[in-house]
């Protein structure tokens, strides 16, 4: 499968490019500094050009995707142009170039902003605006919410559900990667939402059970 990956360069992203090529996908990486290129080329990507604020990257990378996965974010300073407009836009464009897959790594709280952390609140309400637009398409989309990020180690294991909180709900950047990548392989995802959070149940079969 021929992937693109927007948000390439990002701490989850740069995982999930890692992942992809470990199952044997053809993984563009979409990127905003041609600085990035020698860093997406090591890991086996093929890097592109691609700002989210910029719609006029769009269909160049993603000429010849059979699918994307938006694992892009703003880090707070671009929530609406990055977070939710990008996100828009990219589906948009998706669907017009014929890449039906669609996976959006979204975020817990995203659908109940005012429940989340307050300063992480604009962030939630762009991520929550660009996932109710997703979940409205035609495309074989997935929303993906994972709870507070670390950089502890992959567990290969997780625990799904629809409305996890406090502050047990933590989650490896790396077993989000591997979630993402599992989600994408697996048909039985395509029109559902849900949380992830460290667990119990190995990757490959929490996926398989939604």
């Amino acid at each position: 499968m021929k992937v693109l990956v927007a948000g390439a360069h990002g701490s989850v992203g740069s995982k999930l490019v890692s992942a992809l090529r470990a199952r044997g996908h053809d993984v563009t990486a979409g990127v905003r500094k041609e600085n990035q290129f020698a860093d997406m080329t090591a890991l086996g990507a093929t890097p592109v050009m691609l700002d989210l604020s910029r719609t006029e990257h769009f269909d160049a990378a993603l000429s010849g995707a059979d699918a994307v996965v938006f694992a892009a974010g703003s880090g707070g300073e671009a929530v609406e142009d990055v977070d939710r407009d990008g996100a828009i836009h990219l589906a948009d464009h998706a669907r017009q170039t014929g890449t039906g897959r669609y996976v959006m790594l979204s975020s817990i709280y995203a659908d109940r902003p005012d429940q989340g952390p307050e300063k992480l609140q604009p962030y939630l309400r762009a991520k929550g605006k660009a996932d109710e637009y997703l979940a409205k398409s035609d495309l074989d989309w997935t929303i993906v919410r994972p709870g507070g990020l670390t950089d502890a180690d992959a567990t290969g294991r997780i625990q799904t559900g629809t409305h996890f909180e406090g502050n047990k709900a933590v989650i490896s950047r790396a077993d989000v990667a591997e979630t993402l990548a599992e989600t994408l392989e697996r048909p039985g995802s395509i029109g559902k939402t849900f949380e992830i959070i460290k667990g119990d149940t190995l990757i490959s079969e929490a996926v398989e059970a939604l």
